[in-house]
């Protein structure tokens, strides 16, 4: 069996994608895959990913040269989400969010609110043009 086969997709043809950085374990974000998508990841060894309010394939760093190295492609227990092992490229620390920071999950609930536990690492307006 083809190993894109094992994958499960949505009803859209899309899985959940995690992308963890490989050295720190820190979770940076989230986003969707369709088979072209997880087949390019894994021939070109960066993450690809497919953007659905563009409704076409994204390769992360495309804009803001902050690539992902890609050394593992894991799929879960249920074969419906993939986790991505990465280093984080274009930046030190690696930004991964469109905000400036290294992970999108940079809020944190408490005491009833969201707080923001990361800085902004450089201008977004100065990452994308």
């Amino acid at each position: 069996m083809n190993w894109l086969e094992t994958v499960r997709w949505d009803e859209k043809g899309l899985v959940p994608v995690i992308a963890q950085e490989a050295a720190s374990g820190d979770v940076l974000m989230f986003a969707w895959m369709n088979r072209e998508a997880l087949q390019k990841t894994a021939e070109l060894g960066q993450a690809v990913y497919f953007s659905r309010s563009r409704n076409r394939l994204w390769h992360k760093g495309e804009e803001s040269g902050h690539f992902q190295t890609v050394h593992e492609i894991r799929l879960d227990c249920d074969s419906d989400v993939v986790l991505l092992k990465i280093t984080q490229q274009g930046h030190e620390p690696g930004i991964a969010c469109h905000t400036g920071r290294h992970s999108c999950f940079f809020s944190l609930y408490q005491d009833g609110q969201w707080v923001v536990t990361e800085p902004v690492l450089k201008d977004p307006g100065s990452i994308y043009k």
